[in-house]
Order: C-alpha cells, then sequence, then structure tokens
C-alpha cells in the first residue's frame, strides 16, 4: 500500500510548524505494516492519503482527494472528540518523517478537569487522566523532551512522572503552560529541580490568575529561579483593559517573558480584533510593554480602538 500523508500547518505554514503527532503514529503503524509512507504529494496517485489539521484558521487544500481520512481540530465537519485507532494511538512515532525535529514530543496526561471557554480540550479529550510514562517517550538520540500536556499538575501522575524526570539527564519543555493556581511547595520543589531546555512555562488567561502566578515567580525565587526563566502565556480577549491589567501586574518581575495571544476560535465566531492584533503583535511582542503601559502605547501612536480597546 502506497500512504500520503499531509500535514495542513506544514504546507501553510512554510517550515514553522511544530511535528505532528498524530502523522507520525500513522507512519509508524503503516511502516511496521509494510505499506510505503510519503508526503502527500497532489500530482501522485495513494492508496490512502491522510490529512491532519490543527488550527480552523489553517486553510484547507482544494486538492486533496475527497476520500482522505481527516482529522484534527482544525477540520469543523469532525467530531472534536474523533481520536486515532488504539493500535495507532500505542505506536511510536516516526520521527524520521520530521527529520529537521532534535527532540521527542508527547504526553504524560491527556484532557484537563477545567473548562475555560476558549479551550476545545475539554471536549475533545474529557477530564484528566494518567495516559503514558515518561520513558516511554524520549528518544536514545536526544536528551530533549517536549511534553503537550494540557494541565498536568491537575493529575497526580503526571507530577510523578515530573518528579522523576528530575536527575534523570533530560531537558524538557511544557510547552502548553502550566497552571500557577496548582503551584505549592511540592510542586515549587519539582520544578526547581528539572532541566528546563529554556522556559518554564505558565498561563494568565484571566484577572484570577494574576496572585497565582506572582505567587509561583516567588515561590520559584526562594528555590534558585530567577524571573528571566519564566514565560507567561496571555490569552487577550476583547476586553483590552483586563489584558493590559495582567500585563501591569507581572511586569514589574525583571527579565519575565510575557506572550500574548490574541483569542482566536472560528467554530464560535471569533476573530481579534484590530485592537487585540495590535496588542499582541506590536505593543507586547515588539517588548513595548516592558518601557509603557497600553493607554501609554495607544497615546503615542495615536490609536483609538474605543472604550474597550482603551
Amino acid at each position: 500500500m502506497m500512504v500520503g500523508l499531509h500535514d495542513a500547518e506544514r504546507d501553510h505554514m512554510k517550515g514553522k510548524h511544530f511535528p505532528n503527532l498524530a502523522l507520525m503514529k500513522i507512519s509508524a503503524w503503516h511502516k511496521a505494516n509494510g505499506d510505503q509512507v510519503e508526503w502527500w504529494n497532489p500530482l501522485y496517485r495513494y492508496d490512502r492519503v491522510y490529512s491532519s489539521k490543527v488550527f480552523d484558521f489553517t486553510p484547507e487544500d482544494p486538492y486533496l482527494p475527497e476520500d482522505a481520512v481527516r482529522g484534527g481540530t482544525g477540520y469543523r465537519d469532525i467530531p472534536m472528540n474523533q481520536t486515532l485507532p488504539p493500535e495507532i494511538e500505542e505506536m511510536y512515532p516516526d520521527y524520521s518523517i520530521y527529520p529537521e525535529c532534535d527532540y521527542a514530543i508527547g504526553y504524560l496526561t491527556r484532557g484537563c478537569p477545567n473548562h475555560c471557554r476558549w479551550c476545545v480540550v475539554p471536549e475533545k479529550e474529557g477530564g484528566i487522566r494518567p495516559y503514558q510514562r515518561w520513558e516511554e517517550l524520549v528518544r536514545p538520540d536526544t536528551d530533549k523532551l517536549v511534553l503537550m500536556d494540557n494541565n498536568i499538575l491537575s493529575c497526580e501522575h503526571g507530577i510523578r512522572q515530573l518528579e522523576g524526570l528530575a536527575g534523570s539527564g533530560y531537558r524538557i519543555d511544557l510547552n502548553q503552560g502550566m497552571d500557577a493556581r496548582l503551584v505549592d511547595g511540592r510542586a515549587a520543589d519539582i520544578l526547581a529541580r528539572l532541566s528546563w531546555i529554556r522556559f518554564i512555562r505558565f498561563s494568565c488567561d484571566q484577572r484570577s490568575q494574576i496572585a497565582p502566578v506572582r505567587n509561583v515567580v516567588e515561590l520559584l525565587a526562594e528555590r534558585g529561579v530567577r524571573p528571566y526563566r519564566i514565560f507567561v502565556y496571555l490569552l487577550v480577549t476583547a476586553d483590552l483593559r483586563d489584558a493590559s491589567e495582567r500585563v501591569e501586574a507581572l511586569k514589574g518581575y525583571k527579565g519575565i517573558n510575557l506572550y500574548a495571544q490574541a483569542e482566536r476560535n472560528e467554530r464560535m465566531g471569533i476573530v481579534p480584533s484590530a485592537a487585540q492584533l495590535e496588542f499582541q503583535q506590536r505593543y507586547v511582542y515588539s517588548g513595548s510593554y516592558r518601557k509603557e503601559t497600553w493607554d501609554g502605547y495607544c497615546s503615542r501612536k495615536r490609536l483609538d480602538f474605543g472604550e474597550v480597546g482603551l
């Protein structure tokens, strides 16, 4: 059997993308069964084509065959809770299809107990549960492991796995941002002992998370972790006053890294406004937030986004 793989983000973002774990497992399963696997080419004919699309704003390829097996949250007409068949889900990923990837990826836990309006994880994966052990994820050719868990600290299994990684010789990244509200002394001890590829990531998506994030910064500082090692995701909704308050509350920590993400959920009809994109791309991403407030930035740039924007 000749199998073609299509990674919608890989094609659309031209190199600026994250490896697709589902496609790596599909590739591994087909190769284990003697099939030939390659990246889909619209000029060739295949016995089966798999297409994965993560983001709903990534355009669909009009040349994909109608019978292509489609999956991923980016396809709106596919049930959100669609999963890989068990025999494929259990496969160790085929990293050879992404030769530029020099790290292992995977999940220690799946799901999330929260039901944030902007998040698809509870609908897609359900509540939090154990998934794999870290020893099952690592690669023999690299000491780097990128974890994609959505709420690892809400699961005792996840905490124990992180504890096991401390001192293991592997460097990790938790790329989804942890929930600072779940960090107590024990968790802070573990996080401080881990070897990080670059940052320790948290989320601060609403005002109620400001105090927990500040508490985490202090807890980690007591254990020798400086603020410049901390990275905070900031969801930017239409309420920019809320977002600017979170920026002002956190930017005083010297070197802390803030990253704004304008809310986009096309399934719910939510598309970021010009003000949200300005806040994300030019105010925060450029680093202007370090030296001026959002109001001051808009005044200096002579921007008028209305009452909500200012």
